[in-house]
């Protein structure tokens, strides 16, 4: 497998896990778990997106990459305290048969093609730009460490654009060490045992919890994982498909603790750019190397996400934009080319990058509906 490959898929998954495994803990806490139940959260949601990468990565040929739903765990820290560990696990197996329902319907996927493609990439570089812009936001908090690697990119780039990513990241660990910028707790080395809990149905908690975890991660993860794919011309990708495996993987791991699987979006991106592999026909490759890092951190459970989350943040910033420069520059390409959708495109594209929510719905959402009234009122039809 080539290095490049291996490089976007253990990339992906550092900055899957740094970002926001500290938001899936919470979760579990307030969801009354305990530490084994917490570790068994942990570990059958990477034990589930390694397995689903790899399988649909395989099955299609494309870096068909699946994530957990980091917006709908933020939902469930404040949606399950005071709510039974068992009601909530209920809440988890219903968003994840509606998520089946809607492969098996093929609404979802009836939406996404009457996205103009301007759009859509719109609203991927809006989501992207923003980890484009932490690279030099983060020069506030470790200048020299992300100076360098910034410059290390520019002249890597010019001279081995294939392995820019894995080369920059190199140096920056190597950086991150000699400023003694890795803080690692103790560390002990265990295997995740799943934990079961018998689901109970509260019909409450299936409309306050369930039904709100699958509206958030329908419109700010699967809408914006679909757009990567689009983005990059994997058409041949079906998206109810991949619906369907996603919604069933989720029911299946929901009794101990999988709150929600997905398509992914910012790690997607990773693996669907050049960065990942100059031939788009091989990029599958990145996403079989990020299931197989997921399958390791799935059995390590809370070790492996401790190891990342030790990793300096301004690192881990950086290193995320910087593989992300090429997504943004081809989604914003995509996205102005055609002048019959420029402005709507743009306006979708500002709104999600502002990053508001409203009702707990993320900005990508706002960016469509945006840039849908743009299309509406200047009078454009596809």
């Amino acid at each position: 497998m080539p290095i490049s490959a291996i490089a976007a898929g253990f990339v992906a998954i550092l900055v899957g896990y740094s970002g926001s495994a500290a938001i899936v803990f919470q979760a579990a806490a307030a969801s009354g778990a305990s530490p084994d139940q917490i570790a068994s959260w942990i570990g059958v949601l990477g034990l589930a997106m390694g397995v689903t990468c790899i399988g649909l990565s395989l099955r299609y040929r494309a870096p068909v990459i699946t994530a957990w739903s980091t917006p709908g765990a933020a939902i469930l820290v404040t949606a399950l305290p005071g709510t039974a560990l068992s009601d909530a696990i209920g809440a988890f197996l219903f968003c994840g048969l509606l998520i089946t329902l809607s492969g098996l319907t093929k609404w979802f996927e009836k939406g996404m093609d009457k996205i103009p493609l301007s759009i859509a990439s719109a609203m991927l570089a809006g989501v992207l730009a923003r980890f484009g812009m932490d690279v030099f936001i983060a020069m506030e908090d470790q200048f020299w460490l992300v100076l360098i690697m910034f410059l290390s990119y520019l002249i890597l780039k010019r001279f081995t654009p294939r392995y820019v990513v894995i080369l920059v990241f190199l140096i920056g660990i190597l950086l991150a060490i000699n400023l003694d910028l890795f803080h690692f707790k103790e560390l002990e080395l265990s295997i995740s045992a799943p934990v079961f809990v018998m689901p109970t149905l509260n019909y409450q908690v299936l409309l306050s919890v369930g039904l709100p975890l699958f509206l958030v991660t329908m419109a700010s993860q699967n809408i914006p994982g679909v757009a990567v794919l689009r983005t990059y011309g994997y058409d041949d990708v079906p998206v109810s498909n991949t619906l369907n495996v996603t919604g069933i993987t989720t029911m299946l791991i929901a009794p101990f603790g999988g709150f929600a699987i997905n398509l992914a979006a910012i790690t997607a991106a990773i693996c669907a750019g050049p960065d990942a592999h100059p031939d788009p026909s091989k990029r599958y490759l990145a996403g079989v190397s990020a299931g197989v890092f997921y399958l390791i951190a799935g059995v390590f459970g809370a070790t492996i996400t401790a190891l990342f989350v030790a990793f300096p943040t301004a690192l881990v910033y950086a290193i995320a934009g910087i593989a992300l420069f090429s997504t943004i520059a081809t989604s914003l390409e995509k996205a102005v080319s055609d002048a019959t959708w420029r402005e709507p495109a743009i306006i979708t594209f500002l709104v999600t990058l502002s990053g508001v929510s409203l009702f707990g719905i993320g900005s990508a959402f706002w960016g469509l509906i945006a840039g849908g009234l743009g299309l509406l009122v200047l009078g454009h039809r596809k």
